[in-house]
């Protein structure tokens, strides 16, 4: 690929050409067949980019060691430490280092920083066509969940949902980001054994809403944000997928709330598997006056009889599951198992269709 001067005009986000994306990406979306990125080896260099909440300096440097303790070389975003309030710079800044990511033939995958807020307000600003011409692993959780499913979307590449630079890089979160982005393995993903060990104050436990087994395309994030994307032209197509969530200091009646404008969106009449992962301190202020969480995971998912659990190592916890979003999965509501049907990255690069 040659990295010429139109491609980084193009990869830094103008407004004249971006305010188009949209309306392109979304006539091409799912017409053309789901990209894998390459997968990853030892030596490799990664693109960090912080595309929502501000980090420290301080930070930074924890993330650099974490990356040479996993034998990867990076690079760091122009405005990484940018700050602009709550957010790591301006909309047009993250943007910009996103696409240039992508356009970097140096740059093997892209990490993100941190969560927070404020990738909802550059999906704008993305260049998916871009992206399509040079699928990469891109991978984070939370408010990255925004850039995973319009990226998804809209450019038709698998993306991950995962550990982000600044989560907690223990043995058991490692072993499925090297299984699955390294070596192409397809997986089956299951809770650690309960040890005593406890992801949020509470033992490690799969809590069956619907028993059974079920097929589709992973697909999801965290609820909040996936909510608040809702009626915007940056969601994927929800037919026949499997949807998990998670969520952190959402009380249970706010659950109940954006679970309903789900359903009230259409979103959960067309899934064909429901997983909740952790909904990390979520306990109602007054027990007494509030339904239980799994009262409104029953009231909302029982009725669709599909499979469906809760307590999967997916969320605001130390033990992460590495997610492709867009690979076939099946899932067992009874074990609380997903199986990778094929696997999520390839090495072989695969070229704009």
């Amino acid at each position: 690929m040659n990295f010429d001067r139109r491609q980084l005009l193009q990869a830094l986000g103008l407004a004249a050409f971006t305010s188009q994306l949209p309306k392109i990406a979304q006539a091409n979306s799912f017409s053309q067949p789901i990209l894998k990125p390459p997968s990853l080896k030892v030596g490799d260099t990664i693109g960090l980019v912080n595309p929502a909440s501000f980090i420290t300096s301080e930070e930074l440097e924890e993330v650099k060691q974490t990356l040479k303790n996993l034998g990867l070389n990076y690079k760091l975003g122009a405005h990484i430490l940018d700050k602009y309030g709550y957010l790591a710079g301006r909309d047009i800044d993250r943007a910009a280092d996103i696409n240039a990511m992508f356009v970097d033939p140096s740059i093997k995958a892209i990490l993100t920083l941190r969560g927070g807020w404020g990738c909802n307000r550059i999906l704008p600003l993305i260049n998916y066509q871009l992206i399509r011409k040079n699928p990469k692993i891109i991978i984070g959780y939370s408010d990255i969940t925004s850039l995973l499913l319009a990226i998804y979307a809209l450019s038709g590449i698998v993306t991950f949902h995962g550990p982000v630079a600044t989560s907690t890089w223990n043995q058991f979160t490692v072993n499925y980001v090297q299984r699955i982005l390294f070596n192409e393995e397809a997986v089956t993903m299951q809770n650690p054994p309960n040890t005593g060990e406890n992801f949020n104050s509470s033992p490690i436990q799969i809590e069956t809403i619907t028993p059974g087994k079920a097929r589709g395309k992973l697909v999801g994030g965290n609820l909040s944000v996936l909510s608040a994307m809702i009626g915007s032209a940056y969601l994927p197509n929800w037919q026949g997928t499997i949807l998990f969530i998670e969520d952190i200091g959402e009380e249970v009646y706010r659950v109940d709330r954006m679970l309903t404008q789900l359903k009230l969106a259409g979103i959960l009449d067309r899934i064909s598997g429901f997983i909740f992962g952790q909904c990390t301190r979520c306990d109602p202020e007054k027990p007494e006056q509030s339904l239980t969480l799994m009262q409104v995971l029953q009231d909302h998912i029982q009725p669709l009889k599909i499979p469906a659990w809760y307590g999967a190592a997916i969320g605001h916890i130390p033990n992460k599951f590495t997610l492709p979003i867009g690979i076939n999965v099946e899932i067992d509501a009874s074990n609380g198992t997903i199986q990778m049907l094929e696997s999520a990255t390839t090495q072989i690069l695969q070229q704009w269709r």
